[in-house]
C-alpha cells in the first residue's frame, strides 16, 4: 500500500509557520471568541447563479436554502476560484488558487502533499473534521481511477483522510443524483469502485447497504450520525458536504419528479435534483437545531462553478446564469460567478447582503482568523485568499486586494469595479454570445454591466494597465509556487 499520510511534525511545523502572502495578504490580528464554532461547508456541483430561490429564480424550489440565506449573509458577487469543479475545491481547503497546489483543471492532478488543509489546520484546535459526497481531489486507490489508467491513480493518489479528514464517506467524482448503484445511471462505463468509498473501503455492495434512491440523502444520512457523534463527544467538528447535484447525470427521483409535472422532461429532472438537495439542507439545520449547537455553527454554501452547458442549456443540464454572461469553463461571468452565503448565528446579523467581492480561497483565511490563527506572512507561501471577517463584522466595504484567476491558459483579475481578462484562444469563445465581440485583453466595468456586454478596454486604459500588471505579477506568483510543489 502507498502510504502518502504526513507526520505529525510536519503539521506542527505549518501551525508554526502559518501566514500569508508577503507583502499581498494579510490576515487580522488574532481575537479568539469564547467557543470555537463548529463549521459546515455545503457546496453544490454545477448549479448556476441564478438556480435557487435567494437568487430570483421563481420556478426551482429551494425553501431551505432560501431561509438559510436569510438568516446570514449574501453575496451578490461570490466566485469560485475556478470555472470547474477540482481546482475550487482545493482552494476551500487550502486558501489557495489551483495552479499553486497542483489540480490546474478536473481530473488532472490531486492535491500536493505539501499543502495544508482546513482539516488539518482544525485538527491542531481540536475539532473531529468529516467529508461526505464529492471528494475529486486526487483518486481512492493507488491502482484505480474510474477516469480509466490515463488518470494514472497511483500518481494522484489522495483521499480524504490523507488530507486530515477523522471520517469520510466520498466518490472520487460525481455520479448519478439518484440510484447511483444502478447501471444505467452510471457517469461513463459501470464499476462500484467508481462510486462511493467508506474510509478507504470500496462499497461495492451499495444496494445492500441502503444506498438507492436519492443521492443527496446519500450523503447527509451519513454526515448527521458524524455531527450528533461529535457533539456527543463534546469537541466543535468540520463538516464537508459536497453533494453531487445537479452535476450529469442529472436524474430525478419521482417525488421529486412530481413536483414539476409542468415543465418539459429535462427541466423536470434538473429542477428535481436541486430541490432534493434542498430538502436535505433542510434536514442539517433541523438536526442542529434539536442538537442546539445551530447558533454556535457557521455554515457556508456556494456552487464549484457556474451551470454545465455551452452556449446555454443542453439536455438535462438545464442551469441558468440569469443575466450572467459565458457558463461551466468559462472565465467570464457566468463561469464562476457563483450563488453564495454564509451563517452563523452567534456572529453574522440575519439578512444582509453584500456586493464586496468574494472567493472559496477565502474560506481557509477566514476560519483561521476566527479561530485566531496568525503569524508572519511567509514568501514560500502565498495565500490567494483574504479574511471575511471584517466582512460579517461589518467594517468592510470594500474588497482589499483583487481576485486573480487562470484556467486553460486564459486569465482574469476582478476587484470592486472592474475585471480585466486576457484570451489566448479566441476560438474557443466564440460560442459564448455571438453578438459580443471577443478580444485579447477585455475590461469590464462588472459593478455597471454585470453582463459583460460592453468591453471599456479602449475608455480606460490606465485601468487595464493595472490591472494587467496585477495580473501578471500573480501569475508569476502561481508559478512559482507549482515549480516549488513539483
Amino acid at each position: 500500500m502507498i502510504s502518502k499520510r504526513r507526520d505529525c511534525h510536519h503539521v506542527a511545523w505549518f501551525v508554526a509557520l502559518y501566514g500569508a502572502l508577503a507583502g499581498c495578504v494579510a490576515f487580522a490580528e488574532p481575537n479568539r471568541p469564547r467557543e470555537k464554532p463548529n463549521i459546515v461547508l455545503l457546496m453544490a456541483d454545477d448549479l448556476g447563479w441564478h438556480d435557487t430561490g435567494f437568487q430570483g429564480n421563481r420556478r426551482i424550489r429551494t425553501p431551505n436554502l432560501d431561509r438559510l440565506a436569510q438568516s446570514g449573509l449574501t453575496f451578490d458577487r461570490f466566485y469560485a476560484a475556478s470555472p470547474v469543479c477540482s481546482p475550487t475545491r482545493g482552494s476551500c481547503l487550502t486558501g489557495r488558487h489551483p495552479s499553486r497546489y497542483g489540480i490546474p483543471t478536473a481530473n488532472r492532478g490531486h492535491l500536493r502533499q505539501r499543502e495544508i488543509t482546513l482539516a488539518e489546520l482544525l485538527h491542531a484546535q481540536g475539532y473531529v473534521s468529516g467529508h461526505f459526497g464529492k471528494w475529486h481531489l486526487g483518486t481512492l486507490s493507488p491502482t484505480f481511477s474510474g477516469k480509466g489508467p490515463q488518470r494514472d491513480p497511483e500518481a494522484n493518489y489522495m483521499t480524504p483522510s490523507m488530507a486530515g479528514f477523522d471520517e469520510w464517506f466520498s466518490t472520487e467524482y460525481a455520479v448519478a443524483t439518484w440510484d447511483p448503484y444502478l447501471r444505467k445511471n452510471a457517469h461513463g462505463r459501470f464499476d462500484p469502485r467508481a462510486l462511493y468509498w467508506h474510509n478507504g473501503k470500496c462499497i461495492t455492495d451499495g444496494a445492500q447497504q441502503g444506498l438507492t434512491g436519492c443521492d443527496s440523502r446519500m450523503i447527509m444520512d451519513r454526515a448527521i450520525p458524524f455531527i450528533e457523534q461529535s457533539v456527543a463527544s463534546g469537541r466543535p467538528f468540520f463538516t464537508v458536504i459536497w453533494f453531487h447535484a445537479p452535476h450529469q447525470p442529472v436524474v430525478g427521483g419521482p417525488p421529486y419528479l412530481a413536483q414539476y409535472a409542468q415543465y418539459p422532461e429535462n427541466q423536470r429532472h434538473y429542477y428535481a435534483v436541486i430541490t432534493a438537495l434542498d430538502d436535505q439542507v433542510g434536514r442539517l439545520t433541523r438536526k442542529l437545531e434539536s442538537l442546539g449547537v445551530a447558533r454556535q455553527t457557521m455554515i457556508w454554501f456556494c456552487s464549484d462553478n457556474g451551470p454545465e452547458g455551452n452556449p446555454g442549456p443542453k439536455g438535462r443540464s438545464q442551469g441558468s446564469a440569469g443575466p450572467l454572461r459565458g457558463r461551466k469553463r468559462s472565465l467570464y461571468e457566468g463561469g464562476i460567478r457563483v450563488p453564495a452565503f454564509v451563517t452563523w448565528p452567534a456572529a453574522i446579523e440575519p439578512g444582509r447582503r453584500t456586493s464586496v467581492p468574494a472567493v472559496t480561497s477565502d474560506l481557509f483565511p477566514t476560519v483561521a482568523d476566527v479561530l485566531g490563527i496568525a503569524s508572519p506572512a511567509k514568501d514560500d507561501r502565498p495565500y490567494d485568499g483574504i479574511s471575511l471577517r471584517p466582512l460579517f463584522e461589518q467594517r468592510m466595504e470594500r474588497r482589499p486586494l483583487p481576485i486573480g484567476f487562470q484556467y486553460r491558459g486564459d486569465m482574469a483579475v476582478i476587484d470592486n469595479r472592474f475585471k480585466l481578462v486576457h484570451h489566448t484562444n479566441l476560438k474557443r469563445h466564440r460560442s459564448d454570445n455571438g453578438k459580443v465581440p471577443v478580444a485579447t485583453w477585455e475590461l469590464y466595468d462588472v459593478t455597471d454591466d454585470r453582463s459583460e456586454s460592453a468591453n471599456v478596454a479602449a475608455e480606460h486604459p490606465e485601468e487595464v494597465r493595472r490591472l494587467r500588471k496585477i495580473l501578471e505579477e500573480w501569475r508569476r506568483s502561481c508559478q512559482r509556487s507549482s515549480e516549488r510543489n513539483g
